[in-house]
């Protein structure tokens, strides 16, 4: 009896990596197309801000006195806010400032400072976990107690009262700053749980063997072990940012006017949420929409990239 012998394509044929398996299931699942067709709108318009201003014709500190009627105390000129052919959104009740323009520029603020701060705290938290997870003993015990310190602290009073007395500062570089202080140390702690349990696999302890310094063990062997998990956890933190910079903004505490974010236009629109709703509706509704797709989107490469979750 002969027996046939694998065909040598069938024997060169690589088995699919994990990563090719994760974006094999993330393709798979509708709510993450819908939700990255989500953000990916929301990046691009923040990207395109300038230019989407200049095609609706207003900047977004540009007065429109005509618009607003001021015998009905700058309520907008026509129905639905003043939507109208030269305001696509409607307009600002009082100023007449135009909705869209300032809706555009709002969200390049408020997802810079969500995008920045994210990645000053994955960054900061991804090496302090390492290090800390990796070298243990002094460098372990100094970097969790430093861990503790920071997710002890009142982050929020600390932030609001930074924000009300540092008043002559770039507003968006010192939130940028602030959030990030206090985010790192929940990411560190994720990353030293993963590093811990990395640190005597055998391809590490191969590594170690054959030479290599704590440098090219750490990019080399740990980082990519630990990829997964913090990239499902940067997504994750993107939507507590963003809404972070939105409620400072709201308490007033945030970036100053004229500069528009969307927090500070939901706050502007609480006075008039009863005779304009859309003025309130709008910036609420772009806010509840983005955070909404970043969280769904980080819930599914936890799933997938995460298999400590449990859920995948």
């Amino acid at each position: 009896m002969t027996t046939t012998a694998p065909t040598p394509a069938a024997a060169a044929a690589p088995a699919a990596g994990p990563w090719r398996l994760a974006r094999a299931e993330l393709r798979r699942r509708a709510s993450v197309k819908i939700s990255l067709a989500v953000v990916v709108l929301f990046l691009l318009m923040a990207a395109a801000a300038p230019l989407l201003s200049a095609l609706c014709g207003w900047s977004p500190e540009e007065f429109d006195k005509s618009a607003v009627d001021p015998y009905l105390g700058g309520q907008p000129v026509g129905p639905f806010g003043g939507i109208s052919a030269e305001h696509w959104l409607g307009v600002e009740p009082v100023t007449g400032r135009d909705l869209f323009a300032r809706l555009v520029h709002g969200a390049r603020v408020s997802l810079l400072i969500a995008l920045a701060a994210t990645a000053i705290v994955v960054v900061a938290g991804t090496a302090a976990g390492i290090a800390a997870g990796y070298f243990g003993g002094r460098t372990d015990a100094l970097l969790s107690r430093l861990m503790d310190l920071t997710m002890s602290f009142p982050s929020l009073i600390f932030m609001i009262a930074m924000m009300s007395v540092a008043r002559d500062v770039n507003r968006i570089l010192l939130m940028t700053a602030v959030i990030g202080l206090f985010g790192w140390p929940g990411v560190a702690r994720v990353v030293r749980g993963q590093t811990l349990s990395l640190k005597h696999r055998e391809y590490v302890d191969a590594a170690r063997v054959g030479g290599s310094g704590p440098w090219r063990i750490l990019t080399r062997a740990v980082l990519p072990g630990v990829a997964g998990p913090v990239i499902a956890c940067t997504t994750l933190l993107v939507p507590g940012m963003i809404a972070t910079e939105a409620a400072l903004s709201y308490l007033g505490v945030g970036v100053r006017p004229p500069t528009p974010s969307w927090g500070q236009m939901i706050a502007e629109s609480v006075a008039f949420y009863d005779t304009d709703p859309l003025y309130f509706a709008v910036p609420s509704t772009c806010l509840f929409l983005t955070v909404l797709a970043f969280t769904l989107l980080g819930d599914a490469l936890r799933d997938v990239l995460d298999p400590r979750s449990g859920r995948a």
